[in-house]
């Protein structure tokens, strides 16, 4: 199975100068957790989660109108490609600790996101899993790595937000 067969394809962008507060509402508004930061190209080149843009708001004091999305979101983006294999996608998550992958394409254009609810999703459906499909205890192990607090795997320095480094599988995006 590839990526490209689970993946979400029209997927909701924002820009690092944008505000905290219209990342914030493209989330409420698409009913999702994160928004790829795009460059001009629609390149990945940050992702912004519900919960940066919540801590930012708690962290600063400030509005989240007045807090930039490139003050807040990560920066090393890890990316993946349509046609790799869906075990690429479930190593990296399971490494980096994520829930999510912008998918691009060869021009490392954004094209779509993998969520570890769409591997849920198609681990789910009944039917043979002899043709690469996703069985039901590789995704509750993906499940199991990402939800590992940072502090319990001691990747994290005391008052430090965690820095995520690069899996061995798939290449970082270039800035």
């Amino acid at each position: 199975m590839k990526i490209k067969d689970l993946m979400t394809r029209d997927v909701s962008t924002c820009r690092a100068d944008d505000s905290a507060n219209h990342a914030a509402r493209l989330m409420w508004e698409n009913d999702c957790g994160v928004v790829p930061v795009v460059d001009e190209q629609q390149r990945p080149i940050g992702m912004i989660t519900d919960r940066d843009v919540c801590m930012a708001g708690y962290t600063t004091g400030r509005s989240l109108a007045d807090i930039r999305v490139g003050d807040v979101m990560s920066r090393d983006v890890l990316a993946c490609k349509p046609e790799d294999a869906i075990g690429v996608a479930e190593l990296a998550m399971q490494q980096r600790h994520v829930r999510r992958l912008p998918v691009v394409d060869s021009g490392s254009k954004l094209v779509g996101i993998l969520s570890l609810n769409d591997l849920a999703r198609s681990a789910a459906k009944p039917g043979d899993k002899s043709d690469g499909g996703l069985a039901l205890d590789k995704v509750a192990e993906t499940l199991a790595s990402v939800c590992t607090p940072w502090c319990d795997i001691n990747l994290q320095p005391a008052g430090r937000v965690p820095q995520r480094g690069n899996p061995v599988s798939l290449p970082a995006m270039a800035r």
